[in-house]
């Protein structure tokens, strides 16, 4: 498989996401195994899908496993309901979803303090059959305020993903532009500043966007990236997306962050070959 090239990964931070990657291993022991393919750095979903609360003993368990692995949790998920599945977050989702959603507020921030997170992800939610959509809007900025308010308390920010229209029909945030606008309406009402857009480069390309314009528009409203080629979800390489390239114009730009790799392989650990082992731990 081709590779990145060494001045290309200088300057960039890649982290594992461990909900897509390693999958086959149970939760507990993914860090370990992003740990023994040379990464150090890891990010997740949020991990206990069928509730928002776990008990504290799942939690500490979670803990214990990046520590012991020596890999640093560098991105969470707040509760999004059934994911992978067919749920797209629960932020905008009026009745239990977004009850949960504030039930797991406080829980996902106090975790990531434990364990030194400063991303926290809040997943928009799908368009519900029935209800209007401006009522879902209206929810999903009150949840969204909570959500900043206690990522700020921890010293995190909140990020406000875009998704695929072809893979996510119901989902309404399906442009950069969209979820931008997102973005700053949460930090307008919060006076906070700490909502920042995740701009992920496959679901840009799936929508059919000019990533390269979207870099250069928003790069500095950006506050975690991540990566799949496309199509397919792969690793770089695997498909037609110019993906060097594009980490390289996010740099230009000034953005400074992580990088996740949030791709499917169906052997993970042989899936890095284009990434050189020496960039692969965080700096």
């Amino acid at each position: 498989m081709a590779r990145f090239s060494d001045g290309a990964v200088t300057d960039q931070r890649f982290d594992v996401n461990l909900s897509i990657l390693f999958t086959e291993l149970p939760l507990l022991e993914r860090p370990a195994a992003a740990a023994a393919a040379g990464f150090t750095a890891v990010e997740l979903w949020w991990p206990w899908i069928d509730t928002a609360t776990p008990e504290q003993s799942e939690l500490d368990a979670l803990k214990k496993a990046l520590e012991d692995a020596g890999t640093q949790l560098v991105g969470l998920n707040f509760y999004a309901g059934r994911l992978p599945g067919p749920d797209r977050g629960a932020v905008s989702v009026p009745g239990e979803e977004s009850d949960r959603f504030r039930a797991n507020i406080d829980v996902a921030a106090d975790f990531a303090a434990s364990v030194g997170c400063k991303a926290l992800n809040a997943l928009y939610g799908n368009r519900v059959e029935g209800v209007d959509p401006a009522v879902q809007d209206e929810l999903a900025l009150e949840n969204l305020v909570l959500a900043a308010r206690a990522a700020d308390r921890v010293g995190a920010i909140l990020l406000i993903e875009t998704l695929n229209k072809p893979e996510s029909p119901l989902y309404p945030l399906v442009s950069a532009p969209a979820g931008v606008e997102i973005v700053d309406k949460v930090n307008a009402a919060t006076g906070l500043g700490n909502a920042k857009f995740l701009l992920d480069i496959y679901h840009l390309a799936m929508n059919g966007e000019d990533v390269s314009q979207v870099i250069a528009a928003y790069a500095d409203k950006t506050g975690h990236v991540q990566i799949a080629d496309k199509p397919g979800r792969g690793a770089p390489f695997t498909g037609e997306l110019p993906l060097e390239q594009l980490l390289g114009e996010l740099r230009k730009a000034g953005y400074d962050g992580w990088v996740g790799l949030e791709y499917k392989a169906a052997d993970a650990a042989a899936s890095f070959e284009w990434l050189a082992p020496e960039a692969r731990p965080a700096r």
